[in-house]
Formats: structure tokens, sequence, C-alpha cells
């Protein structure tokens, strides 16, 4: 039986992104993973992370601000000052022998947010008192509000329902916990894998989690990059 699972933001590092589907047994054939975007840019195997995730055969890649850098840069060879100082450096370093014309095509193909039997997936967030369809990627790919008002009710202990979702799942925003963080319908999925934290995939069915190591563990002697 096919399951389904979500993972928060990778950040490069391909040997957590091979640990998180090796420890929950992934399936890829058969099982479905929705990334929450920002398989680009920090650790240096964006372009071996971008190869694994075309491995699997029902994926749902949502855009991250980091993927949109990236895509830029993959079509027009420009290069934003602010993206080089977080990430882009190394992902340019992991092209360096050429660009596939899949990987701008996997980029270009991603959806802005994914929708399933009420779930909604998305990368940053969204504006609860609007519908998502008329809303853009400037709040689905910058959008840290729904995260910051989520965090504020889960130290609070609310359990007001922020959306007429029954769960939304965003990444971009890195939890004050090593493991996910559940408040008032939405899942907070970035555990810092793109800096000192662990990259971490969710059974949504079930919602077992499974976790990589501390991505600095595994690229010993590279320096997380510096959050701004």
């Amino acid at each position: 039986m096919s399951r389904t699972f979500v993972m928060g933001d990778i950040h490069g590092a391909n040997k957590a992104l091979r640990q998180c589907l090796e420890r929950c047994k992934f399936d890829y054939k058969n099982d479905h993973l929705i990334s929450l975007g920002d398989v680009c840019d920090g650790w240096p195997d964006t372009r071996a992370c971008i190869d694994e995730l075309m491995k699997v055969d029902n994926l749902t890649y949502v855009f991250g601000n980091h993927d949109m850098w990236t895509l830029e840069w993959m079509q027009t060879g420009d290069t934003d000052e602010i993206w080089l100082k977080q990430g882009g450096e190394a992902t340019i370093k992991s092209y360096s022998s050429g660009i596939p014309v899949e990987h701008v095509q996997f980029l270009d193909d991603a959806v802005p947010y994914y929708l399933e039997n009420n779930k909604l997936f998305i990368h940053a967030g969204f504006d609860p008192k609007t519908p998502v369809d008329v809303q853009g990627l400037d709040i689905f790919l910058w959008d840290r509000e729904l995260a910051r008002i989520a965090l504020d009710f889960f130290q609070k202990n609310m359990t007001t329902k922020l959306t007429t979702y029954d769960e939304v799942y965003v990444g971009h925003t890195v939890v004050p916990s090593s493991r996910p963080i559940s408040s008032c319908g939405i899942w907070l999925m970035d555990t810092g894998a793109g800096w000192t934290g662990s990259l971490t995939i969710m059974n949504i069915q079930t919602k077992e989690i499974f976790q990589s190591d501390p991505v600095p563990s595994l690229y010993p002697g590279i320096q997380p990059r510096k959050k701004q």
C-alpha cells in the first residue's frame, strides 16, 4: 500500500536527503513524496539532490524562494547578491560541469502549492483570509506571518484553528525545535537542514517522523551558512 510523505527544506544536503529516504524505507515507485521546496542553496549537493528527487515516480515539488533564485540564474545567468550570500555560491559550484536541461525543467515545473483532501502544502505561507487561488508567489515564497502566528499560539498552548484547511504544511521558517511543530492545524516542517539542524520527512497519514543526522556532521569541514 502506497504512503504519502512530506519533507522540509533540503538546501543542497543530498546526504541528508538520502538518509531520510532510507530511514523511512521510501518506495521510489509507489510512495508519494511532497517536497516543500528549497532543494537549492546552502550545502554543496544541489545538483545531486535534484537528481535524487527526479528518481521518485510520484513526486510533488513545491516551489521555494531559493528555487526561484536558482531558476533565474539557470535561465539568464543573472546572480542576485543576496542569493550568493545565502547559499547560491554552493549551488553554482555544484553545476560546474554544466546545467542539465532536465534540472531547469524540474524547477520550472514546480507547483506554487499543492492541495489534496483539504490538506494544503506550501513553501512559506499564505493569507488565510483570502482564497489561496487568488494569491501569488510573493506570499507563497516569502511569507513568515502564518508561521509566526502558529509558533506564537504553540508557545501559548492555544488551539484556535488558523485556516479552513484540515492541515497546512509549510517549510521556509526554521522551527526552534529539533522536530517539526504542529500548531492550530499548521505543520512547520523546516528543522534547519540548511544550517545546523537535520532534514525531516514525515508520513502524513501516521505522522511518523524520520530525520537525518545533523547536517553539519555529514559535511565535515564545511561551515554552515550564516542566517540573515
